[in-house]
């Protein structure tokens, strides 16, 4: 039986795969550096930062049972989906980099402090 630091926490292999031939197929590739790749990114966060913009703490808690929730899963999606293709045009397997930093955050804030 693998250990948790041997099983994958993140399948990432599908959806890179998908995202790869989706920006081939749009001759996306010669855009898709990292800096490109960044400034797409802090674009979505803005986006999803500006639907939670001026909220209250219980608006921002009761969003996704509104008329926002939509707007937020698809604002969300987008930002996984461009850290993603950060990942993979940095050669990041995001699996492993996920694991490593939660070991980590486990040594750096053991439980029970």
């Amino acid at each position: 039986m693998a250990t948790p630091s041997e099983t994958r926490l993140i399948d990432t292999a599908r959806l890179e795969a998908v995202l790869a031939e989706f920006a081939r197929a749009r001759d996306w590739d010669r855009f898709h550096n990292p800096r490109n790749l960044l400034l797409a990114l802090t674009g979505e966060l803005g986006e999803l930062s500006e639907i939670f913009q001026w909220k209250t703490d219980a608006e921002a808690a009761a969003i996704m049972h509104g008329d926002e929730a939509e707007h937020v899963r698809q604002e969300v999606a987008d930002v996984f989906l461009y850290l993603m293709r950060i990942a993979m045009v940095l050669g990041i397997d995001l699996d492993a980099a996920v694991r490593d930093k939660i070991a980590l955050n486990a040594k750096k804030y053991p439980a029970g402090r």
